[in-house]
């Protein structure tokens, strides 16, 4: 199909392609095998929802990659990679979900015929989609290849987004407005929480203007109650009560790019602790937005946002932050940099991150957050427009 359906330009993956084969060379690797499907879009343009079996990208430091996969799905990555429909591989249906035989034992016939049965091969060993058994199976079917794990090589190349993506990125802020906008603003006594999600959902993929929406990686978190002392239930058929916060957790998604935000609101009359724990986090966040500059670490991030949370008396633990962008299910996160006080990364421009410093107490829970990007000078952008405090519907 070549370049009709991809999302960027050729120079843009081509920039991409550069970027991952000198990581590749750092790491000694001859050949990379990506089954992160974030990893797969970014770097071919591949999108659809196949990633339940076995597939991947094969990347040799020379010419287009390859795409493998099931069969069935082969036309699928031919409608969507940039690259031409040669390099597209698919393995026979009797591989699927079978006891005898795994797909991994056509890869490896694959990856001897293109001359690596003695190679360097890299794999994302810590991924969600590279079981225990296709690494067995591929082991013992390349018994003289060497597999060095490469988890999070190609995540790391991602961090710094592209002006390409950043339209994009953009474009996601504008539906996470609106569907943030719109769970606050139906939220009531009476309604059912089911109703409530659904209009958000409506909301996400209808998008704004003519920048239609896709789904994004996380279904929406929205706990209430002693719920949301927890930060990742999802929701039920019960009906919003007076006296109860919930917290909404979202995020529109334009072309697989996400900009997750997350608002607060309480049915009734906040409990005067509710109301200086969300005033401390909304100064912890602009804090935090001022030491979110290039040159500084991840970990001034954290320490900005703790000092202001520590001060009303508040000890948060855990990161307060992630890098985002191109994602699929179950994770809207890059899974690198981390905003905690440990992570003594260097901030980029460029670099876009979901700063979520979540409350989860004993009896209730608050989440104001935002998506930020870091800037050439001066503190992160913010690229969503919502005032930040805990709302109040009496």
């Amino acid at each position: 199909m070549g370049l009709q359906n991809v999302p960027f330009s050729k120079a843009e993956y081509d920039r991409r392609l550069a970027k991952t084969r000198s990581a590749m060379v750092s790491a000694g690797i001859d050949v990379l095998f990506v089954t992160d499907p974030s990893n797969q879009a970014w770097l071919t343009g591949y999108d659809g929802w196949s990633f339940y079996v076995h597939q991947g990208v094969i990347l040799p430091m020379e010419g287009e990659p390859l795409w493998w996969g099931r069969i069935q799905d082969a036309n699928g990555a031919r409608r969507t990679v940039w690259m031409s429909d040669d390099q597209v591989l698919g393995y026979a249906d009797q591989y699927i979900q079978s006891t005898t035989c795994h797909p991994m034992e056509d890869l490896a016939q694959h990856l001897q015929k293109m001359g690596y049965s003695t190679s360097r091969i890299g794999v994302e060993m810590e991924n969600y989609y590279y079981s225990a058994k296709a690494h067995a199976v591929l082991t013992a079917q390349l018994p003289s290849a060497h597999l060095i794990d490469a988890t999070a090589l190609v995540n790391w190349q991602r961090g710094v987004k592209s002006e390409e993506e950043l339209v994009f990125i953009r474009k996601a802020a504008r539906i996470s407005e609106t569907i943030i906008g719109i769970a606050l603003e139906k939220a009531e006594p009476g309604l059912r929480k089911n109703e409530l999600v659904a209009d958000i959902c409506h909301a996400g993929i209808m998008g704004t203007g003519e920048d239609w929406g896709d789904y994004p990686a996380i279904v929406p978190l929205t706990p209430s109650g002693l719920d949301a002392t927890a930060p990742h239930l999802t929701w039920n058929g019960n009906q919003m009560e007076t006296g109860g916060i919930t917290f909404f957790e979202l995020s529109g998604c334009y072309r697989r790019y996400h900009a997750p935000l997350c608002r607060s609101v309480f049915l009734g009359k906040p409990p005067q602790t509710m109301l200086d724990a969300s005033a401390a986090l909304t100064d912890g966040l602009e804090a935090g937005l001022i030491a979110a500059k290039a040159g500084n670490r991840a970990c001034d991030v954290a320490n900005a946002l703790n000092e202001a949370l520590t001060k009303v008396g508040i000890e948060r633990g855990g990161r307060c932050g992630y890098p985002i962008g191109l994602s699929y299910p179950p994770d809207w996160g890059e899974r690198t940099v981390s905003l905690r006080p440990t992570d003594e990364t260097i901030l980029l421009p460029g670099m876009t991150f979901h700063f979520m410093p979540g409350l989860w107490l004993d009896d209730w829970g608050l989440e104001t957050t935002e998506t930020i990007l870091i800037c050439e000078t001066g503190p992160a952008e913010a690229l969503c427009n919502v005032e930040r405090k805990l709302f109040v519907k009496d």
